[in-house]
């Protein structure tokens, strides 16, 4: 198990635990950061990643893609 931002690009994994905390736990699951589902990282710029997650492409920041775990 390792955090969202250690992922190659193009290669889905499944999310099998998101980390931090409450509000940001419940933040992460709105946009679709659920256990159990598939996330894929799209690109890395500056720090930010683009990853697909239910069939929507989302930004989010190194620090929450760290709170992560594939």
């Amino acid at each position: 198990m390792m955090p969202l931002s250690m992922m190659e690009a193009g290669k889905p994994n499944v999310i099998k635990k998101v980390g931090g905390k409450e509000e940001t736990r419940r933040f992460l699951e709105n946009l679709g950061f659920v256990v159990g589902g598939t996330v894929t990282v799209i690109s890395e710029t500056d720090g930010n990643m683009i990853v697909n997650v239910k069939d929507s492409r989302v930004a989010i920041g190194k620090d929450m893609a760290n709170k992560i775990m594939v």
